[in-house]
């Protein structure tokens, strides 16, 4: 017989009563959610719009799902913020919990994701990908993560986070994320059937989820509204890469895929009878000829209209289309068009000049027209500068009636590029004053000017000319190519492994002077920009004083110095102390003002950077100090001193052999015996690989392709800074930064030609000891 009061079994029914509900409200929603997503058309719309109910399903704080790029074998998900819609990336790993459900098709249920006992219980290696934690300030404990799968196939990841009571998600749920799992994949896998089934221009990155069709939607807006094409904003504005538009190109159209606006120059034969105008108008370019067949880049290979027009143009020969970006075709064909200088090839140019010549028919100057052979021959040129990737043009008229010759630097070495017609001299200077709005009759004293490329090519960059008169009444030219660009990262510029960590952790020291050094062209204003961009941050203000600017970034304030208006490095400086800064960085310190001024800034508590022409880290030290520095106030504000040089690398064609015991030694020898064996990882001679350079058509057969920096990274350190204060000399204070670790430039360089990177050759042309 039961005992007690007679409220307990009422009470009892109505506990029970509000579990039934609890269950029954619970299982509605998970119903209703369920049916949501068997409904959906627009997936990406539909897991943003759904955040809410699944929130309350599962008392959580945030639910996140994940989609599959399988391009790039990461997971993706979008959410809104504000009126955007922004992505979460994650690698299919066991870096973070949803990579890990991901990568073993296994639900995953933490009660504390910051607890790594209760992680390794699960896998040791499972980690926790915390970015997003530390970006906004949200702690992240209780995990629900499942995979989505349609039959082996992973789709994607939906994951519940941080709990509403603070407590692990309970079996129910656990119950409850499988069953939504499952509609997932069936709508996932549903939609890229009808993706497949009803080609798309975008399909591809819709399926890949690169972009969801609400970035696309707005994408054909922008588009509509400002007149780019749906391709540029999508690259611009959603940081989409032209390859993977590329490929969604490829498999809409089922032609290959070119980029046209770096593709291989194209032979003059296929230009001749095609005006560039036609070509810009209907948006196809020739790129390439093999044997009986031409190569054509078109945005649109299913217009069969312009393919037929095409057609006649290279009769006997088959056509090819390739899909090609509208706006690559377009610099392609400005860049064949500029002037008419694309369109006829440097033998033709130089054929009617030696045809002119015989006939004496040669205009002392040739200015103004734009189809003379001395304006096609500048043009075509400068273009063939840019386009071989060279940093200087020389030419170099030759006395007593020889021709002149034009050499182009490339990779730091010059090379000659052409030599032209002695009666033409002259005229091709004339034309290059000209251009940089200098003084055609002045040949007596040097002179100095620019050339915005702008007005005459579509290439952004800036052109210094310099003109010096030379024995027997000849002038020289030398043409300085600096192209505007954009950072690239510490990461890229090759550090050791050392010198990047001690780098990394001197630049971004609140105040003190930091130096890079080298001589002109060895890549110092790329490495204080990389270290820009990693303090290019809201929080801190930067100034920049340069000549030129080169290199640009948002967020930076830049300024262009003006010595001529009495707006130099040291004028410049004293105005930013004025505008509140955090971070100075000043082209070159090429005087005491200068470098006093950047001394005391740093001593206020500003970060300063800035570069000197020296040849190593010590002689910058002793530079400085001729300078006239006072040695404390210099020695507290120092924290390093780069120098670098840059080294040819050897092409991908490169070969590997063993090298021999002469060889052995002679590295031995060079980095230093004594620093050699005092490194762990100094291969023994039998497995030594060394490489030489071979040639091959990339690298124009020299065997060498692009540049790599080598560094030498000396450190303030307190014994540094005492030397420093004592005025002692390059030999002693090398010496005290070599036994603190400092490895010098050739060392470096040695360090380069055991990774395979370049060899001995090229790293004894750049540097001495």
């Amino acid at each position: 017989m039961r005992t007690g009061t007679p409220h307990e079994a009422p009470a009892a029914v109505s506990a029970d009563v509000g579990r039934l509900k609890a269950e029954v409200a619970y299982r509605s929603r998970l119903q209703g959610i369920c049916h949501a997503v068997y409904r959906a058309e627009n997936f990406d719309t539909l897991l943003i719009d759904l955040e809410k109910d699944m929130t309350r399903l599962f008392q959580a704080e945030r639910v996140t799902v994940y989609g599959v790029d399988g391009v790039n074998r990461e997971l993706v998900s979008r959410f809104k913020s504000g009126s955007e819609v922004r992505e979460i990336r994650l690698p299919i790993s066991k870096q973070s919990i949803a990579g890990y459900a991901a990568l073993t098709h296994r639900q995953v249920n933490l009660a504390d994701v910051q607890d790594k006992s209760e992680r390794q219980r699960i896998d040791p290696a499972l980690g926790f990908d915390g970015r997003w934690d530390a970006r906004s300030g949200y702690v992240t404990r209780q995990v629900l993560a499942c995979p989505i799968v349609f039959e082996t196939y992973l789709l994607g990841v939906v994951q519940v986070i941080n709990h509403l009571a603070g407590q692990r998600f309970s079996p129910a749920d656990e119950t409850a994320i499988a069953e939504i799992a499952v509609m997932l994949a069936v709508g996932f896998h549903t939609q890229r059937k009808i993706l497949r089934a009803r080609p798309r221009r975008f399909a591809f990155l819709l399926e890949n989820h690169i972009v969801s069709e609400d970035v696309l939607a707005k994408a054909r807006v922008l588009a509509g509204g400002n007149g780019q094409s749906i391709e540029r904003i999508l690259i611009d504005k959603y940081n989409v890469k032209k390859d993977d538009i590329g490929r969604s190109l490829s498999q809409y159209f089922k032609v290959p895929y070119v980029d046209a606006k770096t593709s291989v120059m194209v032979p003059p034969l296929l230009l001749r009878g095609v005006k560039p105008g036609f070509m810009k108008r209907h948006l196809w370019v020739p790129w390439r000829v093999e044997k009986d067949t031409v190569d054509i880049a078109l945005d649109d290979p299913g217009d069969q209209q312009r393919v037929d027009d095409i057609k006649p143009l290279f009769p006997g020969k088959k056509i090819r289309i390739h899909v090609a970006l509208g706006d690559d075709i377009r610099k392609m064909i400005d860049r064949l068009s500029f002037r008419g200088a694309g369109t006829v090839a440097m033998d033709d140019i130089l054929q009617r000049m030696n045809a002119d010549q015989e006939e004496e028919s040669v205009p002392a100057v040739f200015l103004g027209e734009q189809d003379s052979a001395v304006v096609q021959l500048v043009n075509k040129t400068l273009l063939d500068a840019i386009d071989k990737g060279a940093s200087d043009v020389h030419i170099e008229p030759w006395p007593g009636g020889g021709r002149a010759r034009i050499r182009l630097r490339i990779d730091g070495r010059c090379q000659e590029y052409n030599r032209i017609p002695s009666a033409y001299q002259q005229a091709v200077i004339s034309r290059i004053k000209v251009m940089a709005d200098l003084d055609i009759a002045e040949r007596r004293r040097p002179q100095d000017g620019k050339i915005d490329f702008r007005k005459f090519g579509d290439r952004p960059v800036e052109i210094r000319v310099a003109t010096i008169p030379t024995q027997g009444g000849g002038e020289d030219v030398v043409m300085r190519i600096v192209a505007s660009g954009k950072p690239i990262s510490l990461e890229k510029l090759y550090f050791s492994k050392s010198n990047f960590e001690k780098f990394k952790a001197v630049v971004q020291m609140p105040h003190g002077l930091v130096f890079v050094c080298g001589p002109t062209g060895s890549g110092k204003t790329t490495t204080l920009h990389a270290a820009l961009q990693l303090l290019n941050t809201p929080e801190r203000k930067i100034w920049t004083a340069e000549d030129p600017v080169e290199i640009t970034q948002p967020g930076l304030r830049q300024v262009q110095v003006r010595p001529d208006l009495g707006f130099g490095f040291a004028e410049s400086l004293r105005a930013f102390l004025r505008a509140d800064p955090d971070v100075i960085m000043v082209g070159e310190m090429r005087d005491r003002e200068t470098a006093r001024m950047g001394i005391e800034a740093s001593l206020t508590g500003h970060l300063v950077f800035s570069t000197l022409h020296t040849n190593s880290a010590p002689e910058s030290i002793t530079r400085l100090l001729d300078m006239g520095m006072d040695p404390f106030h210099f020695s507290d504000a120092m924290r390093c001193v780069l120098a670098q040089r840059l080294v040819p690398t050897l092409c991908e064609c490169k070969a590997g052999y063993q090298p021999s015991g002469a060889e052995c030694d002679i590295l031995v020898r060079e980095y230093g015996a004594a620093a050699a064996e005092a490194r762990r990882d100094w291969p023994t001679r039998a497995d030594l690989c060394l490489y030489r350079p071979v040639g091959c058509d990339r690298c124009r057969g020299s065997g060498y392709r692009g540049r790599m920096g080598i560094h030498e990274l000396l450190l303030g350190s307190g014994a540094i800074k005492q030397m420093i204060q004592a005025k002692r000399p390059v030999h002693d204070i090398r010496h005290q930064a070599m036994a603190e670790g400092m490895t010098t430039l050739k060392q470096d360089g040695i360090e380069k030609i055991l990774a395979g990177h370049c060899d001995l050759v090229q790293v004894r042309r750049v540097c001495i000891s």
